[in-house]
């Protein structure tokens, strides 16, 4: 470009070239001599002047010089724009690559967060089950207080009267056949809750394990396009991706969806906890309950057979007084009835004289002192006699009347006794297998 500067700047100015010069038009002779020679003076040859091959050269030398700086130009503009493209696409792809490396941060923090909300609800949802387990093992042990109550219950059925009386013990077995049936139903409905509470907890786990997997994929493939470089082999054209999903989430709705899984989920694992704390307050106090009640029914027994073994002792204590009156009072019926025999001997006696006496002749017939103490004698034998027959029937009355009350004392005996071994042999040895507090509240 300088030697081209330094030839033009030896030239003559050029001058413009007229109308006809670009490109030249040559006007041919038509007479006889027009090949050259004199003939062809002041006409138009086919040969270039010399300022007009002057001009030409100049005009090539401009175009050429305008040629070669405008492509100097371009060639500076192009070399400017190549690195300044350059540049923005390091720019861009570094930017994009940051904002790929931020796009996994944050996915790797949704990512731990649920994979932790996972874990904890899975940990949550076992203990849960634990209790549900618990609550299944306690509805099976209430089965046997139950069993006892009611075999109690039909048990003192087959006491005798008067022995077969409502008392306390049996209103408290009914208290307690009433207490385990509310107990029952309180259970199937704890069960039935907790049933329901650990499909919910497995349903919000399968929710945050899905969106678990998801962002694992989501990072695999962001962490698979990070690595991409320039270098990369197994990179090319897809013209067609360059464009938003009409289905694409914004970030705010991703994280959104996340955080409102986390948070439903973190809501059903605050039920859960407060339902096993339930489900223990429900199992102590039903524990409680029932051997508070066990304990009350064992006190009714016990002040019943107490009650049963002193009525028994009475009994017996006037079966032997009666006993013992029975052996008096035959005793007496014997000498009562030994009493009046030996009154018939002086009655013949006394009768026989006043009859030989009534023999006597004429007037020898007399009513002297000895037919006065004679007849006095009869009187008072017959009026003894009498006595001892009407004390007699007393005695043998009050010894039927002795022997009734035996047979009733030997009878109700009997049944204080039969009473004894119902509440004592029957129920409260039965009661004895009553299951225990750690038994009735779940625990194995």
């Amino acid at each position: 470009m300088a030697e081209a500067g330094d030839l033009l700047a030896e030239q003559p100015a050029p001058q413009a070239l007229p109308s006809t010069a670009r490109p030249m038009k040559m006007t041919l002779s038509t007479g006889p001599d027009s090949s050259g020679g004199l003939g062809a003076v002041g006409f138009r040859t086919a040969k270039y002047q010399p300022h007009e091959w002057h001009c030409n050269n100049s005009a090539l030398y401009q175009e050429a010089f305008a040629g070669c700086e405008q492509a100097e130009c371009s060639r500076a503009e192009a070399k400017e724009l190549a690195e300044l493209t350059t540049a923005a696409a390091q720019r861009a792809q570094q930017h994009a690559t940051a904002a790929l490396v931020q796009r996994m941060q944050d996915i790797h923090l949704w990512k731990v967060k649920l994979q932790k909300e996972i874990e904890e609800l899975s940990a949550e949802t076992s203990l849960l089950a634990a209790q549900k387990r618990r609550l299944e093992r306690a509805l099976d042990t209430i089965e046997i207080p139950y069993a006892i109550a009611t075999d109690n219950l039909m048990c003192r059925e087959r006491r005798q009267h008067p022995d077969l009386v409502s008392d306390e013990v049996e209103r408290e077995l009914l208290k307690e056949l009433e207490l385990i049936r509310n107990i029952q139903e309180l259970l199937k409905r704890t069960l039935m809750q907790a049933g329901n509470q650990m499909r919910i907890n497995q349903d919000h786990k399968e929710i945050c394990e899905m969106d678990w997997s998801d962002k694992v994929e989501t990072y695999s493939i962001d962490e698979k396009c990070e690595r991409y470089s320039n270098q990369s082999t197994n990179i090319q054209f897809h013209p067609v991706t360059v464009k938003f999903e009409e289905s694409a989430s914004t970030p705010e709705t991703w994280a959104k969806f996340s955080h409102d899984n986390l948070y439903r989920a973190e809501q059903e694992k605050l039920a859960s906890i407060n339902l096993r704390a339930l489900i223990d307050n429900i199992l102590h106090d039903i524990s409680e309950d029932l051997r508070r009640q066990c304990a009350a029914v064992n006190e009714a027994f016990a002040k019943r057979c107490e009650e049963l073994d002193e009525a028994k002792r009475k009994l017996e204590h006037y079966l032997n007084k009666t006993l013992k009156e029975i052996g008096h009072q035959e005793t007496t019926i014997a000498a009562l009835k030994q009493a009046i025999k030996d009154k018939e001997a002086p009655m013949k006696v006394a009768q026989t004289r006043l009859y030989d006496r009534s023999f006597r002749p004429n007037v020898e017939l007399c009513r002297d002192e000895a037919q006065f103490r004679l007849i006095s004698e009869v009187e008072e034998l017959t009026e003894s006699i009498a006595s001892l027959k009407k004390k007699l029937l007393e005695s043998e009355q009050s010894l039927w009347n002795l022997e009734d009350t035996r047979m009733n004392l030997e009878k109700e005996i009997a049944v204080k006794t039969n009473s004894i071994f119902i509440d004592k042999q029957k129920c409260m040895a039965h009661r004895s297998r009553y299951p225990t507090v750690s038994k009735l509240a779940g625990y194995r």
